[in-house]
Formats: C-alpha cells, sequence, structure tokens
C-alpha cells in the first residue's frame, strides 16, 4: 500500500541529522560547490562555532542549501524547507537524511514551531531562508512576519549569509543552470546580547537590510559571466510582462537572447553578464532587470487602488496526494479546474475538485503572497491547511503575485514591503 505523507509527517519524531550529514556534505563540497564556482568571504566563521545557533540567509536559489551548508561543517543543521516539497519522490531521500523540518509557507505553522523548538531543546542548531521561498525576480523579499519575534524568542546567536550570484546561476524564470559565479558573505548577525535589547520589529528590519541583495546591481559592478546559452531571455517574459515604454501588459516575448515588446517593437539583448542591450536607440529599457520588475510593481500597485480592479483566470488546480508521492519533478495532482478570481476584497476559486462542485476564498489582509515550487508556470497557497496549486491557462502568474501583494498591504495586512 501506497504511503500517507501528510499522516507521516503528523506523526514523525524529528531528531538532529546524524554523521551522514557530514558525509552528504563532504559531496557537496568537494564536486557540487566547485561546480557551482562557489567562493566564500567569512567574516565569522560559523564551522568552529562550539555552541548552539540559528542560521539564516538570503534565499537566492534551489540551490541555497548547498551554499549554506557548506560553510558550516561539520556543525550539523536542520534545515526549514517548504511543506509541499516532502511530496516530490525525488526529495525525499535527502530530506529524510538531512532531517529536515517542514513549513507550510506564508501562513500560521504551529507544527514547524513545535518541531524547531524540539530541535534546540536536543542542542541542534536550525538553518531558515527567512524569506519563505527562493527569489522570483533576483533580489530579495521581505522576511516573513513572525521572523523577529522566533528569533528572539530563542534566544541563541544568530549567523547569516548574503549569497550573490546565486540566482544568476539559477533563475526562476528558467530552470536550466546558468553556471558562473557564486560568492557566499558570511557573519555573525546577533549574540544573545543583542536580541535582548532588540524588539522582534527592530530583529526584522536589521535583518531585511542585512541580507538584502540584488543579483543583477551586484554583477553590473562585477561583470562575472555566466553560461546563459543562446536562450537566455527564455520565459522572462513570464516574469517581465510590461513594456516600459507602450506600457502595455502581457505583451512581451522572448526569442534566443531577445526580449522585446509585441506591441511597440521596444526590447533588449542580454549578454553573458545578464547586461541588458536595446535593440536600437527608440528603446525604453531600465538599467537592470531588478528596476525594470520594480516598475512593473509600482505600475500595478497603482492599478489594485481601484476599487473596481479584478483579475480573473481560467486555472487547473492541483493537490497533495493522499496516498504514495508525486513523481517526475511533478509539484501537485490535478484534480480540478475552475476560475480563479482576485478583487479588492481577496482570492475566490470556483470550479471542481475531485469531480464536485469546490469553492473557496481568502480575505487579503489574511493572504500576503504564494508559494511558487518550480518556475513561474503556477503558483500556490494553503487553505485551512491544504496545499492548492494553480495552473493558469496563460501567463499571469508574476502578476497574481505582484497584484496580490500590494493589495495585502493596501488593505492593512502585517506583511509590509522594505522600509528602508
Amino acid at each position: 500500500m501506497a504511503k500517507n505523507i501528510k499522516e507521516q509527517l503528523k506523526k514523525r519524531k524529528i531528531s538532529k541529522p546524524n554523521f551522514m550529514y557530514n558525509l552528504l556534505g563532504w559531496v557537496w563540497k568537494t564536486f557540487v560547490a566547485k561546480k557551482y564556482n562557489v567562493h566564500y568571504n567569512i567574516k565569522a566563521d560559523v564551522s568552529k562555532e562550539k555552541n548552539q545557533f540559528i542560521f539564516i540567509s538570503n534565499h537566492a536559489s534551489r540551490l541555497d542549501y548547498i551554499f549554506t551548508g557548506v560553510p558550516a561543517l561539520p556543525n550539523r543543521m536542520n534545515f526549514v524547507a517548504g511543506y509541499n516539497e516532502f511530496f516530490r519522490s525525488h526529495l525525499a531521500g535527502v530530506f529524510n537524511l538531512l532531517k529536515v523540518i517542514p513549513k507550510r509557507n506564508f501562513v500560521p505553522d504551529n507544527y514547524t514551531l513545535r518541531e524547531v523548538r524540539t530541535i534546540l531543546k536536543d542542542n541542534g542548531n536550525i538553518m531558515i531562508f527567512p524569506e519563505g521561498m527562493s527569489s522570483i525576480s533576483g533580489a530579495n523579499q521581505p522576511v516573513a512576519v513572525g521572523t523577529g519575534k522566533m528569533i528572539k524568542h530563542f534566544k541563541l546567536p544568530v549567523y547569516c549569509s548574503v549569497i550573490k550570484g546565486g540566482y544568476l546561476t539559477s533563475p526562476k524564470y528558467n530552470l536550466n543552470d546558468r553556471l558562473g559565479r557564486v560568492e557566499v558573505d558570511i557573519d555573525l548577525l546577533f549574540t544573545k546580547e543583542d536580541l535582548e535589547k532588540y524588539s522582534a520589529e527592530e530583529i526584522e528590519n536589521i535583518i531585511n537590510k542585512t541580507i538584502y541583495h540584488d543579483d543583477y546591481a551586484w554583477n553590473k559592478v562585477q561583470k562575472n559571466e555566466y553560461n546563459i546559452g543562446d536562450n537566455g531571455a527564455e520565459h522572462l517574459e513570464d516574469l517581465l510582462f510590461w513594456c516600459p515604454k507602450c506600457k502595455k501588459q502581457h505583451v512581451m516575448k522572448s526569442e534566443g537572447n531577445k526580449l522585446y515588446c509585441t506591441a511597440c517593437g521596444n526590447g533588449m539583448t542580454i549578454d553573458k553578464t545578464y547586461a541588458m542591450t536595446p535593440l536600437d536607440d527608440t528603446c525604453v529599457i531600465p538599467e537592470t532587470q531588478t528596476e525594470w520588475f520594480n516598475m512593473q510593481r509600482a505600475v500595478i500597485r497603482e492599478e489594485v487602488k481601484d476599487e473596481k480592479f479584478v483579475l480573473t483566470e481560467k486555472v487547473k488546480l492541483g493537490t497533495l496526494p493522499d496516498n504514495g508521492m508525486l513523481k517526475n519533478q511533478a509539484t501537485s495532482l490535478i484534480v480540478g479546474e475552475g476560475t480563479l478570481t482576485l478583487n479588492r476584497k481577496g482570492l475566490e476559486y470556483k470550479g471542481t475538485k475531485d469531480g464536485k462542485e469546490f469553492t473557496f476564498f481568502i480575505d487579503s489582509v489574511n493572504l500576503p503572497t504564494y508559494g511558487m515550487c518550480t518556475d513561474l508556470s503556477r503558483f500556490y497557497t494553503f487553505v485551512d491547511g491544504e496545499f492548492y496549486e494553480f495552473y493558469p491557462e496563460h501567463s499571469v502568474v508574476e502578476k497574481f503575485f505582484l497584484a496580490t501583494e500590494e493589495l495585502h498591504r493596501l488593505n492593512g495586512g502585517k506583511w509590509k514591503d522594505f522600509n528602508f
């Protein structure tokens, strides 16, 4: 009989990783870190820490567990990862070996806090990516609400790393690795005494400022080359869907290393350093892709202020299996289809699930953002603890993200934008 992963996760007793963690870490250090040309800039050496600690980092890419795990060796850490990732067969072995702790992203999860507490009581160490998800744009998003409160509560030294070049190696809009150079800066962020004197809000502000990094701005100076091949802009229109010249949305198209507007011809090419060159003198192209992304966000921020704002899309609905695991790197099982509607009040799904009518609504105040398992082809959220993934007919995932985040803030939600 196929295993019920949900029940297994509920019943399992989390423990610290054993010596096999160090063996796997040696493989990462000897082979994988070299492959990705990782360089460490160490100001405070977490590998020599003899006492318990918490380690946090910006979340640049899906490879960050390697970038952060290697410099802490021989110290072992329990990583915290997305709950839904535990249902993917190709991750099951390493997650079990590393004793990874599951977390339902962007919703309260008492189970995760309980498991973290168990490890720390057992003299273990915890590794957290407080943004909750790897970068979509190449720069950070603010840390999840409650990060400061949790860190202050446990009163342990906090080390941090800032990963540079991780996104350029493994961008969210394209799943092909692009080998180049990765740098990881490591330092001690908080002592026990620091945590006593700072409020939870001050701790979150310090974390946001410390781990913030923009890969595109960084490499505009560094000029490291990445192996983008002949399709460096492939699927970039899924991320940058707004034209800076004609101001239209969902008009961008990629071809090879080129991205251009199908409405007005505005466009650019990217090179191995991710520098953007306008197609001609009439083109309007921002300095970096991050700047383009931020301009696009500002457009959506103004758009959602309209009381009549609505975003509607036909989607397929995915859920996690009750028995067995997801194979072939799938992220969910398709169980229905319907219409997803986002307006000033929140998000509503109307359609089917398992052959029956199914609907739910999430108030925007309780919906700060979504999760993204792989690329910009799909996104997910949790409703009453259950995972739901949406597969839209059109390339609208990033607009759903931006509009949802700005509506959350407009309506008084707790997850605020950066204040620096």
